[in-house]
C-alpha cells in the first residue's frame, strides 16, 4: 500500500529509499553518477523507470512530480577530512568547490521546478560549521527565503540504531508550517554493541545464498582469512599510532570488541581497515567484512553486494544508517500526507 512518491538524488546504494519505503512510499525516480553504486542500486531494486546519471545535465521538468525529494549530496567537499585534503592541495572546498559543493544547487533547482511536498537531505555534520558557518547561512537562506519552505535540522549520532559513533545532520523542509520535532527520535534505552552486527562463530549464522563463502565459512564457522590482517600490516598500523601517540596526536587505529561500538565507518575503509579493526583469535585483528559493513549501516541480510569489497567498503561507507532514517521518515510522514 504506497502512500506517497519520493525520488531519490545522489542515491548511492539507496540507503535513504530504504529508509522511506519502509513507510510506505514509492521511488519514481533516481539518481546515481558512480557507475559501481548504480550497479548494486540497480541489484537490489530493479527499477522500472530509467535510472539518471549527472543530475547536473538533467533538465528538471523532465523528473516525474512526486511528494518528497531525498538527497544525501556529496559531503567531500564539507567533511573534516575532505577540507583538510583539499587545503593541503591548495585546492578550493565548499561552494567554491565546482565539481562538488555546487551539487547544492541542482537539489535547489529541482525542489524550485517540482515543489515537492517536503524534502530530506543528509550530509557530515561538519556542513553546519564549514568556513565559520557561511556555508550552512547559504543553504538556510536559499532553502527558507528563496524558495520558501519551512526547515528544521539536527546533527544526528546513529549509536543509538547501530553500534557506530556516526554523526550526520539531517535537514527536512516542508512547503508548509506546521509542528515538526526531530527530538525523541534519537533515544534508545540501550544502543547496540558489535556482537549484534559481526559473523557468529557458534554455528548460528545465518546462511545468505547470495553471499555464499564470500564472507563467512558455515563449514568451520570463520570469518574468510583475507579479512584478517597480515602481519606487516599489523606492525605498521601499531608503528603509524606510536608515533602520532608521541607527537600527542588521537591518529591511531580503532580496536573493537564484541561488547564495543565502532569508530564511524568511512569510505576509505578498503585501504587498511584502521578505524574498525576486531579483536580475534591469534595476535593480528581483522577488517569487517563487506556484509558487516552492511549491517552496521543498517541494511538487512537481504541486500545484495554485487560489487568487489573495494566497492562495497566505499559504497557502504558513503551510505547513511537506514534505520536512523527509517525513524526520521515517520517522524515526517503526517506532514507528508497531510
Amino acid at each position: 500500500n504506497r502512500t506517497f512518491t519520493f525520488i531519490d538524488l545522489f542515491a548511492g546504494i539507496g540507503g535513504l529509499r530504504l529508509g522511506f519505503e519502509g513507510h510506505g512510499g514509492k521511488c519514481v525516480y533516481a539518481s546515481e553518477c558512480n557507475r559501481f553504486s548504480r550497479e548494486t542500486y540497480l541489484d537490489n531494486f530493479g527499477d522500472e523507470h530509467e535510472m539518471a546519471g549527472d543530475i547536473t545535465v538533467v533538465d528538471a521538468d523532465s523528473i516525474p512530480s512526486h511528494d518528497v525529494l531525498l538527497a544525501g549530496f556529496p559531503c567531500q567537499p564539507f567533511s573534516i577530512a575532505g577540507v583538510s585534503k583539499k587545503n593541503a592541495l591548495g585546492r578550493p572546498h565548499g561552494f567554491a568547490c565546482q565539481t562538488q559543493g555546487t551539487l547544492f544547487f541542482d537539489v535547489a533547482r529541482i525542489i524550485e521546478a517540482k515543489r515537492p511536498k517536503a524534502f530530506l537531505l543528509e550530509n557530515v555534520k561538519n556542513l553546519i560549521s564549514h568556513d565559520r558557518g557561511d556555508t550552512f547561512r547559504v543553504i538556510r537562506d536559499v532553502l527558507e527565503n528563496s524558495l520558501g519552505y519551512d526547515i528544521h535540522w539536527r546533527v544526528m549520532d546513529a549509536k543509538y540504531f547501530v553500534p557506530q559513533h556516526r554523526e550526520r545532520v539531517f535537514i527536512a523542509g516542508f512547503a508548509d508550517r506546521g509542528a515538526f520535532f526531530f527530538d525523541g527520535i534519537e533515544k534508545s534505552a540501550r544502543p547496540p554493541v558489535l556482537s549484534s552486527i559481526l559473523h557468529r562463530l557458534d554455528g548460528t549464522e545465518a546462511v545468505i545464498p547470495h553471499d555464499g563463502n564470500r564472507y563467512f565459512d558455515h563449514a568451520t564457522r570463520r570469518v574468510n582469512s583475507r579479512y584478517t590482517l597480515t602481519e606487516h600490516m599489523w606492525s605498521y598500523l601499531q608503528g603509524y599510532a606510536k608515533k602520532h601517540r608521541d607527537k600527542g596526536n588521537g591518529f591511531g587505529y580503532g580496536l573493537a570488541g564484541p561488547e564495543d561500538v565502532a569508530r564511524t565507518l568511512s569510505a576509505r575503509y578498503y585501504k587498511d581497515g584502521s578505524e574498525i579493526l576486531i579483536c580475534q583469535e591469534g595476535p593480528e585483528p581483522r577488517r569487517l567484512t563487506p556484509r558487516e559493513c552492511a549491517r552496521l549501516m543498517g541494511f538487512p541480510d537481504s541486500f545484495r553486494i554485487p560489487v568487489s569489497d573495494t566497492q562495497a567498503y566505499r559504497q557502504f561507507g558513503n551510505s547513511v544508517v537506514v534505520p536512523l532514517v527509517q525513524e526520521i521518515a515517520g517522524a515526517m510522514l503526517p506532514r507528508i500526507l497531510e
